[in-house]
């Protein structure tokens, strides 16, 4: 498989960027094509779930935005050394009946020489809200570039 720049060790802009792209993949909510930027034994730990490898990763991905509707999400670096960076992040969803949450949490990440994640660690808490709460509100895909961050949020 090809590499995926930018690679390690990573400087702040280059981990930046590493962010954009993972929440743009995840906003696009295609569970193969984001599967693909981890490593085919990638260890994750997601809240008390625990995933090894793309198969997986595609599988837990499925079931998540399924159950995770209008799935809108938002990262921000918090640090990075060496082939690790650490983020903040959140994301609106609403269920089946109707009922909007916005998930706060974090996330650990490692990353192979090739620039895929070898391990993801995440920790998220569900803040039931109401519609009218939302923040979120771009159409359903990547976040426009002129959208607010989460800290130029408040969040």
């Amino acid at each position: 498989m090809a590499s995926r720049p930018p690679l390690p060790p990573f400087t702040r802009d280059t981990a930046a960027q590493k962010v954009r792209a993972a929440e743009d993949a995840w906003n696009g909510r295609d569970p193969e094509r984001v599967a693909q930027a981890y490593t085919p034994d990638c260890h994750w730990r997601n809240r008390a779930e625990f995933i090894t490898g793309q198969t997986e990763i595609v599988a837990f991905l499925r079931r998540k935005w399924a159950r995770e509707q209008d799935y809108r999400l938002i990262k921000e670096l918090w640090a990075q050394e060496g082939s690790r960076i650490a983020v903040r992040f959140a994301y609106e969803w609403h269920d089946d009946h109707g009922q909007w949450f916005r998930s706060y949490g974090n996330e650990n990440w490692d990353f192979a020489e090739d620039g895929r994640m070898r391990r993801r660690i995440a920790s998220i808490n569900d803040l039931p809200i109401a519609e009218a709460a939302r923040l979120f509100r771009w159409p359903l895909g990547t976040r426009p570039a002129d959208h607010p961050s989460l800290s130029d949020l408040g969040l």
